[in-house]
């Protein structure tokens, strides 16, 4: 299967435990790294809480102003996991059993099926199951809305599925220099920088309490020409007590 080329990504993570602190979120930083690998710009997350009406509203807006959204969280077989009856109700379907998902589950389960373990049947009516070569579990997705778990566990296995079928118009390409000189003292070299350099992403990290290096710098584009100017030309303007080190 061609993998679908997609432009603009959002994520939408589901959970009153992430909101109130109880669960520390794991899962963002996993899916903006495989998201950038595979050339894919994700451009804005919501967090929120496990609220029918609220989900509704998030995910339909999402979907309306991005090519595809990935939802965190609310899949599981108890009271406060509504993520799919939200979807449901954003898109104005019904959420219903889906008889394969159902088979699933018997066969996991057997005697101990229960209707806790049904809830995880549930998909927005006219919802796809996306299968994956090396993941034995279907992915929902309905429209341009991918329904993932929230144990990151789980999450990160999700994520095959991801690369297997989607794919960024172009790649990204990225470079990064660590210098021993403070954000302030690099402050007038990145401004030139970004000035000359305006189609290259260039962000400036300082790190306090690492002895190896005081300021990572960083240029990223979709086309490594331009990264490779921008980099050179920041090298060039550094002085020898930046101990520039080029990754």
């Amino acid at each position: 299967m061609t993998p679908r080329v997609i432009g603009s990504a959002a994520a939408l993570l589901i959970g009153n435990e992430l909101l109130s602190g109880k669960v520390h979120e794991a899962n963002l930083v996993e899916l903006a790294r495989t998201l950038r690998a595979l050339g894919i710009q994700l451009s804005r997350a919501v967090m929120v809480f496990d609220d029918i009406d609220v989900i509704a509203q998030e995910t339909r807006s999402l979907a309306q102003s991005h090519d595809i959204v990935f939802t965190s969280g609310g899949v599981g077989p108890t009271h406060d996991d509504v993520t799919i009856e939200g979807i449901s109700k954003g898109f104005g379907v019904k959420a219903v059993v889906d008889e394969k998902l159902k088979r699933l589950l018997s066969d996991a389960y057997g005697d101990k099926l229960t209707d806790g373990h049904l809830r995880m049947a549930l998909k927005p009516e006219g919802a796809l199951l996306m299968e994956g070569s090396d993941v034995k579990w279907p992915t929902i997705v309905y429209e341009n809305v991918w329904i993932l778990p929230g144990v990151p566990e789980i999450f990160r296995m999700k994520l095959a599925v991801v690369r297997e079928h989607l794919r960024g118009q172009e790649p990204f390409f990225s470079r990064a220099v660590f210098t021993n000189l403070d954000e302030a003292t690099l402050k007038p070299l990145l401004d030139a920088i970004v000035s000359e350099h305006p189609r290259v992403d260039v962000g400036s990290y300082p790190k306090w309490f690492d002895e190896s290096y005081k300021t990572k710098v960083t240029f990223d584009s979709r086309k490594e020409d331009r990264v490779e100017a921008a980099l050179n030309a920041f090298v060039a303007l550094l002085p020898p007590e930046a101990g520039a080190r080029v990754e």
